[in-house]
């Protein structure tokens, strides 16, 4: 069996599963963050429609407030009002203020290999990196407020071995929208991306989560990497259950196996309007840019701001172009103060907020007519971030440095070469 069929098999009592099988599988995390329209509605249909008063293992159970933070009106503070009353009531912890949900949820050690969470939002792939199996739901993780165990269909799974070694200047964001580009923005439709290879061996616990964290743009329902020596360690001390760790089968059946060789690959941009447009950076390189968003659940990990940072530093980001760079959590804050690398954003004239996800969909620092920007964020659809005239190109945190410098969409590569890292 694969990693996942393993996984459900464990959740569902059965000593295995196939794809295609229609099982009853009861997650080990039930994830959720709390915005109008999903966990008020959760809280409130689960108790009127269902007759559901406490959920059944309330220690499986996480929620974050990483949103509308901080409020801006009081109708968003009612929100937050209203999740810390449910928490409470429920015995189920409420986080706020710790960063992006998707990331705390790994730090405080919700990422357990082998495990089965669930969440409305499908970035919660993320948490594949730790070879746990987490997906997005939607609407559908009502069901695991009113029950102890969910409907799901065993999913297909797609293995990507990559191969080759990362260029400097490339980063895990290059390689995500190259699988897109290769294989097609629907080419895992309602299977899981399994992530294999030297290059994911390589690579580190942030680049994989960043990986990870968009599979949805590839179409998969979420993405998986079987757990490994860093995986063990970084889960050492905070796992919230105990399970030992499973592994794919040497002789798995895989719906295909892809092999994608990344060593010629050069910095990318996903040029507007959707997050599919994938091309090299070289066709827009000089583009006037106007802002630059470094942060997101997708790149804004301490790895992330170090390469930045060593771009910045002892310069000044041109005159007129606003840089926002927020961490993904106040942990990877903390250590980005303890490493001097807020002093260098702050200095090279960079605006710095805590842990949030409001950057990413528009709600602070909004564009308008007009104008582009530079991001890491999760998506460059029209609107995602003001107004919908203007233009998101993503790109990783090198190209976001180095464009702050020039006022343009630039490429990094010239002013890291003489940093001693590849990244």
């Amino acid at each position: 069996m694969t990693l996942v069929e393993k996984i459900l098999a464990r959740v569902s009592g059965k000593d295995s599963v196939k794809p295609g099988d229609e099982i009853l599988a009861r997650p080990d995390f039930v994830i959720a963050y709390d915005f109008p329209g999903y966990t008020d509605v959760f809280f409130k249909e689960a108790k009127e429609e269902f007759g559901v008063d406490k959920v059944v293992g309330p220690e499986r159970f996480v929620l974050f407030i990483d949103h509308m933070i901080p409020a801006a009106t009081p109708k968003e503070e009612d929100m937050h009002k209203i999740t810390r009353a449910w928490g409470k009531e429920q015995g189920v912890p409420v986080h706020e203020r710790l960063g992006i949900g998707h990331q705390v949820s790994a730090e405080l050690g919700y990422a357990t290999p082998g495990a089965f969470a669930v969440h409305f939002d499908g970035h919660v792939s993320q948490l594949g990196a730790f070879g746990t199996l987490a997906i997005g739901a939607r609407k559908g993780v009502l069901e695991a407020f009113v029950s102890e165990d969910m409907a799901i269909k065993v999913p297909a799974t797609v293995k990507v071995i990559i191969k080759g070694k990362l260029q400097k200047g490339v980063m895990a964001r290059d390689v995500f929208h190259h699988l897109v580009r290769v294989m097609g923005p629907s080419s895992c439709r309602f299977k899981v991306l399994e992530l294999a290879g030297p290059v994911i061996d390589d690579m580190s616990i942030d680049g994989r989560m960043t990986i990870c964290g968009q599979a949805m743009f590839i179409g998969a329902t979420t993405a998986i990497i079987n757990p490994d020596a860093k995986t063990i360690a970084y889960n050492k001390g905070r796992s919230k259950i105990d399970l030992e760790p499973l592994y794919s089968d040497s002789d798995a059946v895989y719906d295909r196996v892809v092999e994608v060789d990344i060593t010629t690959l050069e910095p990318i941009v996903v040029a507007p309007p959707s997050p599919a447009n994938t091309k090299n950076l070289s066709e827009y390189q000089g583009l006037e840019v106007h802002s630059g968003y470094l942060g997101s659940c997708a790149s804004g990990r301490i790895e992330d701001l170090r390469v930045a940072a060593a771009i910045l530093k002892d310069k000044k980001i041109k005159s007129g172009f606003q840089l926002h760079v927020v961490p993904t959590s106040q942990a990877i804050m903390s250590q980005a103060v303890k490493e001097g690398l807020i002093a260098i954003f702050v200095d090279a004239g960079a605006f710095i907020s805590s842990s949030s996800c409001d950057y990413c969909y528009g709600r602070i620092a909004t564009m308008t007519d007009g104008q582009r920007a530079v991001s890491t964020g999760t998506l460059n659809v029209p609107g995602r971030m003001g107004s919908p005239d203007s233009e998101i190109f993503i790109c990783n945190a090198a190209v976001i440095a180095a464009s702050a410098l020039e006022g343009c969409i630039t490429d990094p590569r010239p002013y890291m070469q003489d940093m001693l890292e590849v990244l």
